[in-house]
């Protein structure tokens, strides 16, 4: 699976709480939640994010919380992955679960600034920075979790295993 888009940057301890704020809780409607996705810590996002964009954070993205609905509002909103330092364990399963690409890479959040064009090879762990010219390797995903991804998440996985 190939990403590409503009990267959205962002610093350490990005949690759920500013990913999407608990006053939104009261739906699970992505759409819904997509509208106010990173609204507490950038409040242009949502109006501006686009298809396919990519989030790039420093240090343990998602932590807080362990609500699903951070990694829903983020893909809803049309992030095609998230690429960090690290992330939370809790916001790292949810995100799978959801089928949501994301990739720890330091190098690549060293390398990567605000407005880059970035492209990944989700299944080799590749992040080109277009804009820079420059490549960096992430760790690709087991098999397993490749295939929840490229199912779209684990429902739609073991659906399609049950069929």
């Amino acid at each position: 699976m190939e990403i590409k888009g503009k990267v959205w940057k962002y610093g350490n301890d990005v949690d759920t709480d500013v990913i999407i704020p608990a006053r939104y809780l009261n739906t699970s409607d992505p759409k819904k939640l997509a509208e106010h996705c990173m609204e507490d810590i950038d409040d242009t996002f949502a109006a501006n994010v686009e298809q396919g964009d990519i989030i790039v954070a420093e240090d343990n993205f998602g932590c807080g919380s362990s609500r699903e609905h951070a990694p829903i509002s983020i893909k809803a909103a049309g992030v095609s992955a998230v690429i960090a330092n690290s992330f939370a364990r809790i916001f790292f399963r949810n995100a799978i679960n959801i089928g949501l690409p994301i990739l720890e890479c330091p190098e690549a959040v060293a390398g990567i600034d605000k407005g880059d064009e970035v492209e990944i090879d989700v299944d080799s762990g590749v992040i080109k920075n277009i804009t820079k010219g420059t490549e960096f390797q992430a760790e690709p995903f087991p098999a397993f979790m490749q295939e929840i991804i490229d199912a779209g998440g684990l429902v739609n996985y073991v659906k399609a295993k049950a069929n």
